[in-house]
């Protein structure tokens, strides 16, 4: 009830009267259930005073009983029309706060119809205020979930060999991750970049044999009740690393070290960033960061604080999120090392430990 409290502060400051949840992280937050998004609408409208009302299947209500509001509930046969109609009844009038990255078309035509909300506003940042300051139990649950990802790493890294399958690597991953005790929903689906594919961020593993001299980069994950992890390693592929690669990788640690020892209390998130930037200018390879530095990391793998070029949040106690400079040349390879991070009273620290050093695998 706390967060509920919290968040009515928050509507009240930002003006809204109502605000709708769909199935998501700020649902879950919110009221710790999860629901999937589907073809069937599930909507939780929270007023500033009144009691909730959620809106949702039939077939998912028992999953929801516990939960201090009213429920209404809909039939395949029936259909939602009706059921968003009676939740109307039960609220008042005024403006009406949406998440407006995940509220799809559907949902709002059925508020819409309904007459819930005079006018339909996106509430995502106070959602993201709620949010990015971590409590200590969050806390708990995110460096758990770096320790699982890191334990499934540590048991697969032995195994990459020569003439491995990109996807054969992404596999193994996420049979250690499940072993290790992460949830079956993975924040992503593991990134392995090999050779020339390492040049491309956010390169989906194919049929590509890892090959000797290979730079490889890593990006993998775990879940720990709902909070991820999201961790990146580069390595080199059965040889000892070439002049280019140990110079490239050096100045992507370089930088990312300088971000890390930044970020503290009362620094601004594009701070941060430009001190990456700035520091992989200085070793001349500026125009090969392509990305920002980081993003907020919690119930969701890209989330507020976003550590960007143009971002005005300044940093707080509790906040957490990645620093990931890289560094991507078609001529060479790719580079990103990434930690998770969470703010602290008088700095900073990170929650990942292993290795950031140009190791060779395989």
């Amino acid at each position: 009830m706390e967060r509920l409290a919290q968040l009515r502060e928050a509507m009240i400051d930002a003006g809204f009267e109502l605000l709708a949840l769909v199935p998501g992280p700020s649902l879950r937050y919110l009221t710790g259930l999860q629901f999937h998004l589907s073809e069937r609408p599930l909507v939780l409208v929270v007023p500033q005073r009144a009691r909730p009302v959620l809106v949702l299947p039939e077939l998912e209500r028992s999953r929801a009983e516990a939960l201090e509001c009213d429920i209404v509930t809909y039939s395949d046969a029936t259909g939602p029309a009706s059921a968003f109609e009676a939740a109307a009844a039960a609220l008042p009038p005024g403006r009406l706060g949406v998440e407006g990255r995940s509220l799809r078309f559907m949902e709002l035509e059925l508020l819409a119809q309904a007459g819930i909300g005079d006018e339909r506003i996106d509430a995502g940042a106070i959602l993201a205020q709620l949010r990015m300051r971590k409590s200590a139990e969050e806390l708990v649950k995110m460096e758990r979930a770096v320790a699982l990802a890191e334990a499934a790493f540590r048991e697969v890294q032995p195994t990459i060999a020569v003439g491995m399958r990109e996807r054969e690597l992404a596999a193994a991953l996420v049979q250690a991750l499940y072993g290790a005790g992460s949830e079956p929903e993975l924040p992503f689906a593991p990134i392995i970049a090999s050779g020339p594919n390492s040049a491309s961020p956010h390169h989906f593993p194919g049929d590509r044999k890892l090959a000797r001299g290979d730079l490889l980069i890593v990006d993998w994950g775990a879940t720990c009740e709902g909070y991820f992890s999201d961790i990146t390693r580069t390595f080199v592929v059965a040889a000892e690393p070439t002049q280019p690669q140990l110079e490239a990788h050096g100045a992507v640690r370089a930088a990312a070290r300088t971000a890390r020892t930044l970020a503290a209390p009362g620094v601004a998130a594009s701070e941060v960033d430009a001190a990456a930037r700035d520091a992989l200018t200085e070793a001349g390879y500026g125009k090969f960061f392509i990305h920002r530095t980081g993003h907020g990391l919690g119930l969701e793998v890209h989330e507020e604080p976003y550590i960007n070029q143009n971002s005005a949040v300044a940093l707080e106690p509790g906040m957490t999120f990645t620093v990931e400079p890289g560094v991507y040349i078609p001529t060479l390879g790719g580079i990103r090392i990434e930690d998770d991070m969470v703010i602290t009273q008088d700095g900073s620290r990170s929650l990942t430990s292993l290795p950031r050093d140009l190791l060779v695998v395989g």
